[in-house]
This record gives structure tokens, C-alpha cells and sequence, in this order.
């Protein structure tokens, strides 16, 4: 039972990284090769993890048939904690097709952010992210175009193993004072899957035609 969990995180994580390299257009021979080295290293990493029995106990993924969109993604379970101070609805997804949800910002009072100053504004949420996983806190397109919104740790990234309230470090990058309202949306959440290094000190890297070129070695456009 427990091989048949890890294949089946494996065979998860060999999807999500077919479908990237496919929207990316990348040839198919180089594709297949890349998608070869991914799988080999994810299913060493699985073996030799410490997080080996995480994997084995981590919700098995479902694919949703309501409609012909969404039945195409890969969906699983993530708990989710409403804090004594949420107001409103829980999270959704707002088309088929989208990576993120959205969270709002919980607050008793408004926030004002001058040009240049941030806040950390709280989303009465927390998770048990499943192990393998991560959420990614995101800035919100419209606002950053809008209003020069943005987070300052951007992506932010919330752990497996974190149970705390997730908030978020909003940033006013633009030229006029905002005003961050209660219920304002203030950043999309994405899950992402996990891959932790195993790092092996050596004397000597490899060598490549690049070598240790830096900042605007390949060229300035």
C-alpha cells in the first residue's frame, strides 16, 4: 500500500511537470528528457526522504468530473482553519481553470499604506498543507497594475508543517496612498508540489561554457 501511495505522488508530479514543459512549447525529445530526469530524481528523493511515510499518508489525488474543464486538473484535500475573526466565505477558485484562490484581508479597522510603506495584514486562515506541498502567497494582478500593490516576499511560502494564521506582507510600490479595506482581496494562494536538495559538498563543480559569468554576462537584452 504504501508503494502504490509513493507511485502515485510520483506519477502526480510527472503530470504537473509534462503539463509546464508542454505550455512552454519545448520540444518533445526535450521534453521526454527532461521529464526522464525529474521523475528519476523525485523517486530517489521519495526513497531516501525522512518524509518517506509523509508521502505514503498524504491524501490521495481525485480528479473532479463535474465539468469538462476542471476534470482535467488534479485536485487534493487540503484542511483548511477558520480563526474567530473570519468574516465572510471560505476561499474559492474563480474559473475552472485557475491556479489560485484568492484571501481577504480581516480586519477591525483600514489599513492606510503611503508610497513605499508595508503592513502585515492577516487572513484568519490556516492549513495542513499536505506533505510534499507548499502554498505560494502571490501578489493580485489588478491591484499590483492598479495601484503598485505587491508583496514584499513574493512568492511567499507557507510550509507543510506551519499551522499558524497565514498573513500577508502587503507593499505599496506605486505613487499615491492606498487604503487596505476589511474583506479586501489581497493576494491568490497557490499549491505547489515540493523537492528538497540533497546537498553533497565537493572540492569542484562541473565546468559549463558559462562558467561563473553573472549579472548581464549573456547580455543586456
Amino acid at each position: 500500500m504504501e508503494t502504490q501511495s509513493i507511485s502515485g505522488k510520483i506519477k502526480f508530479f510527472a503530470q504537473i511537470v509534462e503539463k509546464f514543459v508542454e505550455d512552454n512549447l519545448i520540444e518533445k525529445e526535450q521534453r521526454d528528457e527532461n521529464f526522464r530526469k525529474l521523475a528519476l530524481a523525485f523517486e530517489t528523493f521519495v526513497k531516501d526522504s525522512p518524509l518517506k511515510a509523509g508521502f505514503a499518508k498524504a491524501p490521495e489525488t481525485s480528479v473532479d468530473d463535474q465539468d469538462s474543464h476542471s476534470s482535467s486538473l488534479l485536485k487534493v484535500d487540503v484542511q483548511i482553519k477558520k480563526w474567530p475573526q473570519f468574516k465572510g466565505e471560505l476561499p474559492q477558485y474563480q474559473s475552472d481553470l485557475a491556479s489560485g484562490f484568492d484571501v481577504r484581508a480581516q480586519l477591525s479597522a483600514p489599513v492606510s499604506l503611503k508610497p513605499g510603506q508595508r503592513a502585515l495584514i492577516p487572513t484568519g486562515l490556516s492549513f495542513a498543507i499536505p506533505h510534499g506541498y507548499e502554498i505560494q502567497a502571490r501578489p493580485r494582478s489588478g491591484w499590483a497594475i492598479r495601484e503598485g500593490m505587491t508583496l514584499m516576499n513574493t512568492p511567499g511560502t507557507i510550509d507543510a508543517d506551519y499551522r499558524g494564521e497565514v498573513k500577508i506582507i502587503l507593499a505599496n510600490l506605486g505613487e499615491n496612498t492606498v487604503l487596505v479595506q476589511d474583506q479586501d482581496r489581497i493576494a491568490q494562494l497557490v499549491l505547489a508540489p515540493v523537492m528538497q536538495a540533497r546537498l553533497v559538498e565537493v572540492s569542484e563543480l562541473d565546468s559549463t561554457a558559462r562558467g561563473a559569468g553573472g549579472f548581464g554576462s549573456t547580455g543586456s537584452k
